[in-house]
């Protein structure tokens, strides 16, 4: 034989019973936990942002290391001999961040296919700028030096930004 139970029904509400006539009807009750298929909210304007503070620190870096440390004097011909010190390397490292930054956004406007284009006139551009300290840079160890500069900064640009760009998806 068995036993048969009746379930009663659960009270969302912590009135007791023999105020349970006069009640109102209470909110659901959710779960504690949060949906995992949904993607982490990006806010790209600080994500880029952040690239451009550690391209800027990171050339600062190497440049300690070259310079300071190393004792690499870090020198090139344009128009007149130029040392490249600590200030120039941030100064120019913000401008380049900043300007590609730009472009990608104006690509982003502008076609669907941004992070590729984009990613392909970097990465171009990165390998010309190579010319510079190659050719103008007074001594191996300067053109060393200052090619190390080059690519440091261009992939923490090139990587960092190209993780923030919008995909065509995203963007309507």
């Amino acid at each position: 034989m068995q036993k048969q139970t009746t379930q009663q029904p659960a009270r969302h509400s912590s009135m007791p019973a023999s105020a349970a006539g006069n009640q109102l009807p209470t909110a659901p009750e959710f779960s504690a936990e949060l949906p995992t298929s949904r993607a982490p909210r990006r806010v790209p304007g600080r994500s880029r942002l952040a690239v451009v503070g550690v391209a800027a620190l990171a050339a600062l870096a190497d440049w300690a290391i070259l310079a300071p440390l190393a004792g690499l004097t870090l020198e090139a011909r344009q128009g007149g001999t130029q040392h490249i010190g600590a200030a120039a390397v941030v100064v120019s490292t913000i401008f380049v961040s900043f300007a590609g930054w730009a472009l990608l956004s104006i690509l982003e406007r502008r076609t669907p296919r941004a992070r590729t284009i984009w990613t392909v006139v970097a990465t171009i551009v990165c390998i010309t700028s190579l010319g510079s300290p190659l050719t103008n840079g007074i001594g191996p160890g300067a053109k060393l030096g200052l090619a190390s500069l080059h690519l440091v900064v261009g992939a923490i640009v090139i990587l960092g930004l190209r993780r923030t760009a919008f995909t065509a998806a995203e963007r309507c």
